[in-house]
């Protein structure tokens, strides 16, 4: 240790495994630096992970020359949200612009995707100087700049056109899994190449895009901790499932285990964001996973959990829904039997695996539906009207219960995606185990945005199918607006049973087909 820089070398203790700049960084964040947010003005203490994090990130080795220099240019960090990396964040950039030794004149970004995500780890930092006397001394704060001596910290976001001439010596960047290009990590991290040793921190929650920048920067520093890459420059921490990992998101022991601060977290706010908050968005923001396209639908097994051994029977009231095509695509027809919620699949046409020339065959979805209106109580057909007006309005004319629907409509179907969910998670929907229902559920992925929520396929191209599940949601949500707005059928009274097969069957809610026998 005698040949490090002495002011770093009387931090590091004598047990340490290997010597570090952490120990001082450490230590100089907890003496100078206080909390913000709901702990504004309490000094900054630092939790086990997050001392750890520091003394591993910071480990030194000698260069070719005998010198202790970082071993480690770029860390990143990928940690669930409410963790608190946004102010260890902040403190980190202060030591750089107030105590790092290894520069001088200091250039510090704090830097984002926007410029309001930006600030919130320089508005950290300026608090910090403001609650602290000593550092309030020495340091100029003003609106997007903090000054002490020659050296600055300032804010900017993701022009990176904007950004070439920058120079920086140390760089947070925040929530980088929200950016969809690397253009501003390339300026940031390629403009400090003449300094001594600069250090870029990419902190951020996973998100979801699984192909994304910062996805790629998490993949490529998982096969470095391997041992399957070669980059002693990347320090890589992730304390969330790998990618590709299947975790259960409702378990408090995955909570725990990727909440490093779960200790002075809330664990039953953890129960009501898991409750309310879909499946994609609670394994982003609780779990820091990264999940395609916002992740599947409905919460893993939940869909299984609600099969029943059930059989749709001649005169059963139902409410049905249907999405068409006419090529390389599939066409769906489900039906939800009104007195339960339960689902059946009345029809599917889906190509084959690599017929391109596949067309839907319309004689025969034509005869499908002309078959279900003739055998089923059809209470409302729930249509996507797309590339079969013809048909429906012929329907329609000849007295049948048409509801068009357009899917493409983000008013209609993000209300009626929230009321299946609702059903599936409250156990009051069944269905009857068709395979080809459950791969496209399985296939479809939540897209949210400023709209809201609503199943969506992959990517545009994808050939993983979904239309029975949009059939399904179609004819679920019309059932259940159908029983509010008669209240009187959820309690009709079963008109027969009997068994068969040694299976008992009940039929309530269908008076006028037995009336007409």
């Amino acid at each position: 240790m005698s040949a490090l820089d002495p002011v770093i070398a009387r931090h590091i203790p004598d047990d340490a495994p290997y010597p570090s700049e952490g120990y001082r960084v450490a230590n100089w964040i907890e003496h100078h630096c206080h909390l913000t947010g709901s702990f504004a003005e309490q000094r900054f203490r630092l939790l086990p992970w997050q001392r750890e994090l520091l003394v591993d990130a910071y480990e030194l080795r000698q260069d070719g020359s005998g010198r202790w220099v970082r071993k480690h240019r770029l860390a990143v960090v990928c940690i669930a949200r409410k963790n608190g990396k946004s102010t260890l964040a902040a403190a980190i950039m202060l030591y750089h612009l107030i105590a790092d030794r290894a520069d001088t004149q200091r250039q510090i970004i704090a830097a984002a995707n926007d410029r309001n995500q930006a600030r919130m780890v320089f508005d950290s930092a300026r608090q910090m100087v403001n609650a602290s006397p000593k550092l309030s001394a020495i340091c100029s704060v003003q609106r997007d700049v903090i000054r002490f001596k020659d050296s600055t910290y300032r804010v900017v976001s993701a022009d990176a056109g904007r950004q070439q001439g920058l120079n920086p010596s140390a760089v947070s960047l925040d929530e980088y899994a929200f950016s969809k290009s690397a253009d501003l990590f390339d300026a940031l991290t390629l403009g400090g190449a003449a300094r001594n040793q600069p250090i870029t921190w990419v902190v951020s929650t996973a998100g979801p895009d699984p192909d994304g920048p910062f996805a790629a920067l998490c993949g490529r520093g998982e096969r470095v901790n391997s041992g399957e890459a070669d980059d002693p420059t990347l320090f890589y921490r992730s304390w969330g499932p790998r990618l590709g990992e299947e975790v259960d998101h409702l378990d408090p022991a995955v909570w725990r285990h990727c909440n490093p601060s779960f200790d002075i977290l809330n664990e039953e706010d953890f129960k009501a964001a898991a409750a309310r908050s879909s499946e994609a968005s609670f394994r982003i923001y609780r779990l820091s996973q990264f999940v395609r396209g916002g992740s599947t639908w409905l919460p893993h097994g939940l869909w299984e959990s609600l099969a029943v051994a059930e059989t749709i029977l001649p005169g059963d009231a139902v409410v049905c829904g249907f999405d068409g095509s006419w090529k390389g695509d599939s066409t769906a027809l489900a039906a939800v039997r009104l007195r339960d919620l339960c689902v059946f699949v009345l029809g599917h046409w889906e190509a084959p695996v690599g017929d391109a020339h596949w067309r839907v065959p319309m004689a025969d979805v034509r005869d499908a539906l002309r078959s279900a209106l003739a055998t089923y109580d059809v209470r409302l057909l729930v249509a996507d009207p797309y590339r079969w007006e013809e048909t429906l309005d012929t329907l329609e004319a000849e007295g049948y219960p048409i509801e068009a629907f357009p899917t493409n409509s983000l008013k209609r179907m993000i209300p009626a995606t929230q009321a299946v969910y609702d059903a599936c998670r409250d156990g009051r929907l069944s269905h009857d185990g068709s395979p080809a229902l459950a791969r496209h559920i399985g296939n479809a992925v939540l897209r949210e945005d400023r709209h809201g929520a609503r199943i969506t396929k992959e990517h545009a191209g994808s050939k993983r199918k979904i239309d029975l599940a949009v059939a399904m949601i179609l004819a679920v949500h019309g059932a259940v607006m159908y029983r509010d707005e008669n209240p009187d059928f959820a309690d009709s009274p079963i008109l027969a049973t009997w068994e068969q097969d040694g299976q008992v069957f009940n039929v309530g809610g269908s008076a006028e087909y037995f009336d007409d026998l």
